[in-house]
């Protein structure tokens, strides 16, 4: 295959080697079977998968056949125009499987269009081409020569990579008078060979042996490896051990650490064999020197057990004993000098510490310390140091150090100060000791509570229940203890009129404020107060936020009809002539709320009528007005009731009661009631009785009216009053009741309630429409009615 072709194939290999793996999970089919000898040439000729597969060559490139191995280790590349598989590199079965066996690498073929793969392996079989190899190719084996026939000794094995009948079967030695080999196998089916002895050895007669061993394989043709043997014959014990000097002389720092090599003392023996195995030890060691030394038993190595200290001894003799396998010894003598060196960190003696100051203080004794070292010269030189960012100094006499704040100290920025007191001394290597102290800060009463806010806009709906709570003001401190206990207070009222203490109350620890009494809109809407916090502190420290409670108005009260009066007088009877048109406007209803918003929103509708269809009333302003053209069959006297309602949840209502009499005209003499017989004389009797009535009426409305906008006006303010209620030179209008801003009235009305006599008529005369002496504006179209005209009293109503 081309090197481009094998970029596409590893590409796509590495693309679908998820899907392969979780398709040969599922794959339950027997996979293809194929081998090859190991170490065969690369392109070797493995099978043709065309074949194998049953595809012809035109169906084999259609599909996009592949091969595809485990972690895209590519051994094996498909030739796409021949279908043939071949190696892609020589095999070596021990680089792939070491002595595992069978070696059997897995691979899938995948057909891509459409999707089809088979599992398949190819069995690397091992051919014999490794030798046995000894890792000792000498082996040193000391036989006593008192040792009797027939005594074994193992000897070391070969290793051979191969596997199978491949690997190590056999083993031989060199033809000689006194041993033999036999082969042995292991648990683990390796084997070894076994040396036999066959003839008692005599030193005298040969001193050693050498021999060669010979390990064969199973191959065809077999493969072979040799080791030689060195048989030493160990004589009997007759010499003792020599040191190669009998004194040593040894120098150590005394810094040294343990486990440092001191000295090694060697000796020799001129016996051979175990007789000339010698182990060192001390002879008559005191317990010092064994606390402090130790002695290899076999390479005479001298090490420190413990860290030497020139200040407490200055030198070891130590006495060496050596030792062989037999009764014989011999001894030498070690002295080891200790050298002085800076051993010493410098120690720091605390004198007095203070470990809690308050804060604010000038320059304040936190620490009283003493500093020596036990080493002289430079060595016993001190310095002494503490971080550079921290609010303290050190002032030292000779060896003694105190440790001051370098300023006042502010708790609320820094509480805690871990100090870290560095002791150098100037010795070589320099030497240092640190000393940690912690520095808390007291609190000192500097800091005045501060409330979260400046300013707290509080809102309670009227009527509410006593106690109620209104809501929280809140402070903090920053100091601490009892200088940060804050408690809450309400200051004395800037307004003296102001009844504080019977309104609200706060509660000291948490600042909860309630509501004392039962609120009321109309009497007070808001008014604003102060309240204290103040700490625990000597002297306590305080501050102050401004409270503005807010009275949220409640549909609590109904709507009052300033027009007609219903005050249990006679009633007022409204006339109409029968000629009136449709939409002639017969009166209007005149009502205010004492809430406010939309609790103070009014609208009319005509509950109930004598005659229903002949009236209406407006929605919004209350102005009744007939509905259509009344005629001569239409009764007299009705008597209307219209319900008045606020926009308040719940709505809350009043109704009033309009009696209107149908006259053919205001010229007649007098006005025939519907019950009046039909005689003249008591018709007289009626007008009379009529006109009194009217005259009552009208003076009770006018009186009326004038209490009630002198109680309205009392509850407002006196820039309010005369606002509204003066004229261009400031005096009252005796004549005008102005009522304003209430109800769903757009604009403000002026009603006129004047008697107009000697007009000789004896009529009631509704005047026309007039500007309010407070307005520049024109009225609107809808103020602007047809005027009709009684004799003899006259009552007007003007609307703006």
């Amino acid at each position: 295959m081309e090197p481009s072709g094998k970029l596409i194939c590893g590409q796509r290999q590495v693309g679908f080697s998820f899907l392969l793996l979780v398709l040969s999970l599922a794959c339950a089919a027997e996979p293809r079977r194929y081998s090859v000898l190991e170490e065969t040439e690369g392109s070797s000729f493995v099978t043709n998968l065309a074949k194998d597969l049953g595809l012809g060559q035109r169906e084999l490139s259609r599909r996009g056949i592949r091969v595809v191995s485990k972690g895209n280790k590519l051994h094996l590349r498909l030739d796409q125009e021949t279908g043939d598989l071949l190696l892609n590199e020589k095999l070596d079965r021990e680089d792939l499987c070491g002595h595992t066996e069978p070696c059997v690498l897995r691979f899938q073929v995948l057909l891509e269009s459409p999707l089809e793969f088979f599992q398949a392996e190819l069995q690397v079989v091992d051919i014999n081409d490794h030798s046995p190899v000894f890792l000792d190719t000498e082996m040193l084996l000391q036989v006593s020569e008192s040792s009797p026939p027939g005594t074994t000794f193992p000897l070391k094995n070969a290793q051979d990579v191969d596997v199978g009948r491949n690997n190590i079967e056999d083993y031989i030695i060199s033809p000689n008078s006194y041993f033999r080999v036999l082969t042995r196998k292991r648990s683990d089916g390796r084997k070894y060979p076994e040396l036999v002895l066959d003839k008692a050895l005599d030193r005298e007669e040969e001193p050693e042996l050498r021999l060669t061993l010979t390990a064969l394989d199973g191959g065809s043709p077999p493969r072979s490896g040799t080791a030689q043997v060195y048989i030493e014959v160990v004589d009997i014990n007759d010499n003792a051990p020599e040191f190669e000097q009998p004194f040593y002389r040894v120098q150590i720092p005394e810094d040294s650490p343990v486990g440092f090599l001191v000295v090694t003392v060697s000796a020799t023996d001129v016996d051979i064999g175990i007789n000339g195995e010698i182990s060192y030890s001390f002879f008559q060691a005191s317990e010092e020197i064994s606390n402090t030394f130790s002695v290899n038993p076999l390479t005479g190595e001298i090490q420190l057990k413990k860290q030497l200290d020139f200040e407490t001894i200055q030198s070891y003799e130590v006495n060496i004993e050596a030792r062989d396998a037999g009764s014989f010894s011999g001894k030498c003598t070690v002295l080891i000098q200790v050298m002085d060196v800076n051993d010493h960190a410098p120690e720091v003696t605390m004198s007095a510490l203070t470990s809690l100051i308050p804060e604010n203080l000038p320059e304040t004794v936190v620490a009283v310390f003493s500093v020596s070292d036990l080493d002289s010269e430079e060595n016993g030189k001190i310095s002494c140091s503490i971080q550079d960012d921290l609010p303290f100094l050190l002032k030292s006499v000779e060896n003694f150090h105190t440790l001051l704040t370098d300023r006042p100290l502010d708790r609320e920025s820094r509480a805690k100060y871990n100090i870290t007191i560095t002791v150098t001394d100037l010795g070589t290597p320099r030497l240092k000791t640190q000393l940690n102290i912690t520095v808390l800060v007291s609190d000192v009463n500097d800091n005045a509570p501060a409330f979260t806010q400046t300013s707290y806009t509080l809102f309670v709906r009227e009527n509410n229940s006593p106690a109620l709570h209104i809501g929280s003001v809140s402070a903090t401190d920053r100091d601490a203890g009892t200088n940060a206990q804050v408690t809450y207070s309400l200051l004395p009222p800037q307004d003296p009129h102001l009844p504080l203490a019977s309104l609200v109350s706060i509660n000291a620890d948490n600042g909860h404020l309630f509501a004392l009494r039962s609120l009321d809109y109309e009497a007070l809407q808001a008014f604003e107060f102060r309240v204290g916090a103040t700490d625990r502190g000597s002297p306590a420290l305080s501050s102050k936020a401004l409270v503005r409670l807010v009275v949220v108005d409640d549909n609590d009260n109904s709507p009052f009809v300033l027009y007609p009066l219903q005050n249990g007088s006679a009633p007022c009877t409204e006339l109409v002539p029968r000629a009136a048109e449709a939409g002639y406007l017969v009166t209007k209803v005149v009502a205010v709320d004492g809430d406010s918003g939309q609790n103070a929103w009014l609208s009319y509708q005509l509950l109930k009528a004598t005659e229903p269809g002949l009236f209406g009333v407006w929605a919004h302003n209350g102005e009744v007005r007939t509905a259509r053209l009344l005629s001569e069959r239409d009764a007299a006297k009705h008597r209307l009731v219209v319900l008045v309602k606020d926009n308040g949840e719940p709505p809350l209502s009043a109704t009033v009661t309009l009696h209107v009499l149908l006259v053919d005209g205001f010229s007649q003499p007098y006005l025939p009631l519907p019950e009046a017989a039909p005689a003249q004389a008591q018709a007289d009797s009626l007008t009379v009785y009529l006109v009194i009535a009217l005259a009552s009426v009208s003076s009770l409305f006018l009186l009326s009216v004038l209490l009630f906008a002198a109680a309205r006006l009392c509850r407002r303010s006196r820039a309010a009053l005369e606002s509204r209620c003066s004229g261009p030179e400031g005096h009252f209008l005796s004549h005008l009741v102005d009522v304003s801003g209430t109800g769903t009235l757009s604009q403000s009305y002026q009603y006129e309630v004047c008697l107009t006599g000697g007009s000789g008529t004896k009529e009631f005369k509704f005047l026309k429409p007039i500007l309010p002496i407070f307005q520049s504006h024109s009225p609107g179209p809808e103020m602007q009615e047809n005027s009709n005209f009684m004799n003899d009293f006259g009552m007007g109503i003007q609307l703006k």
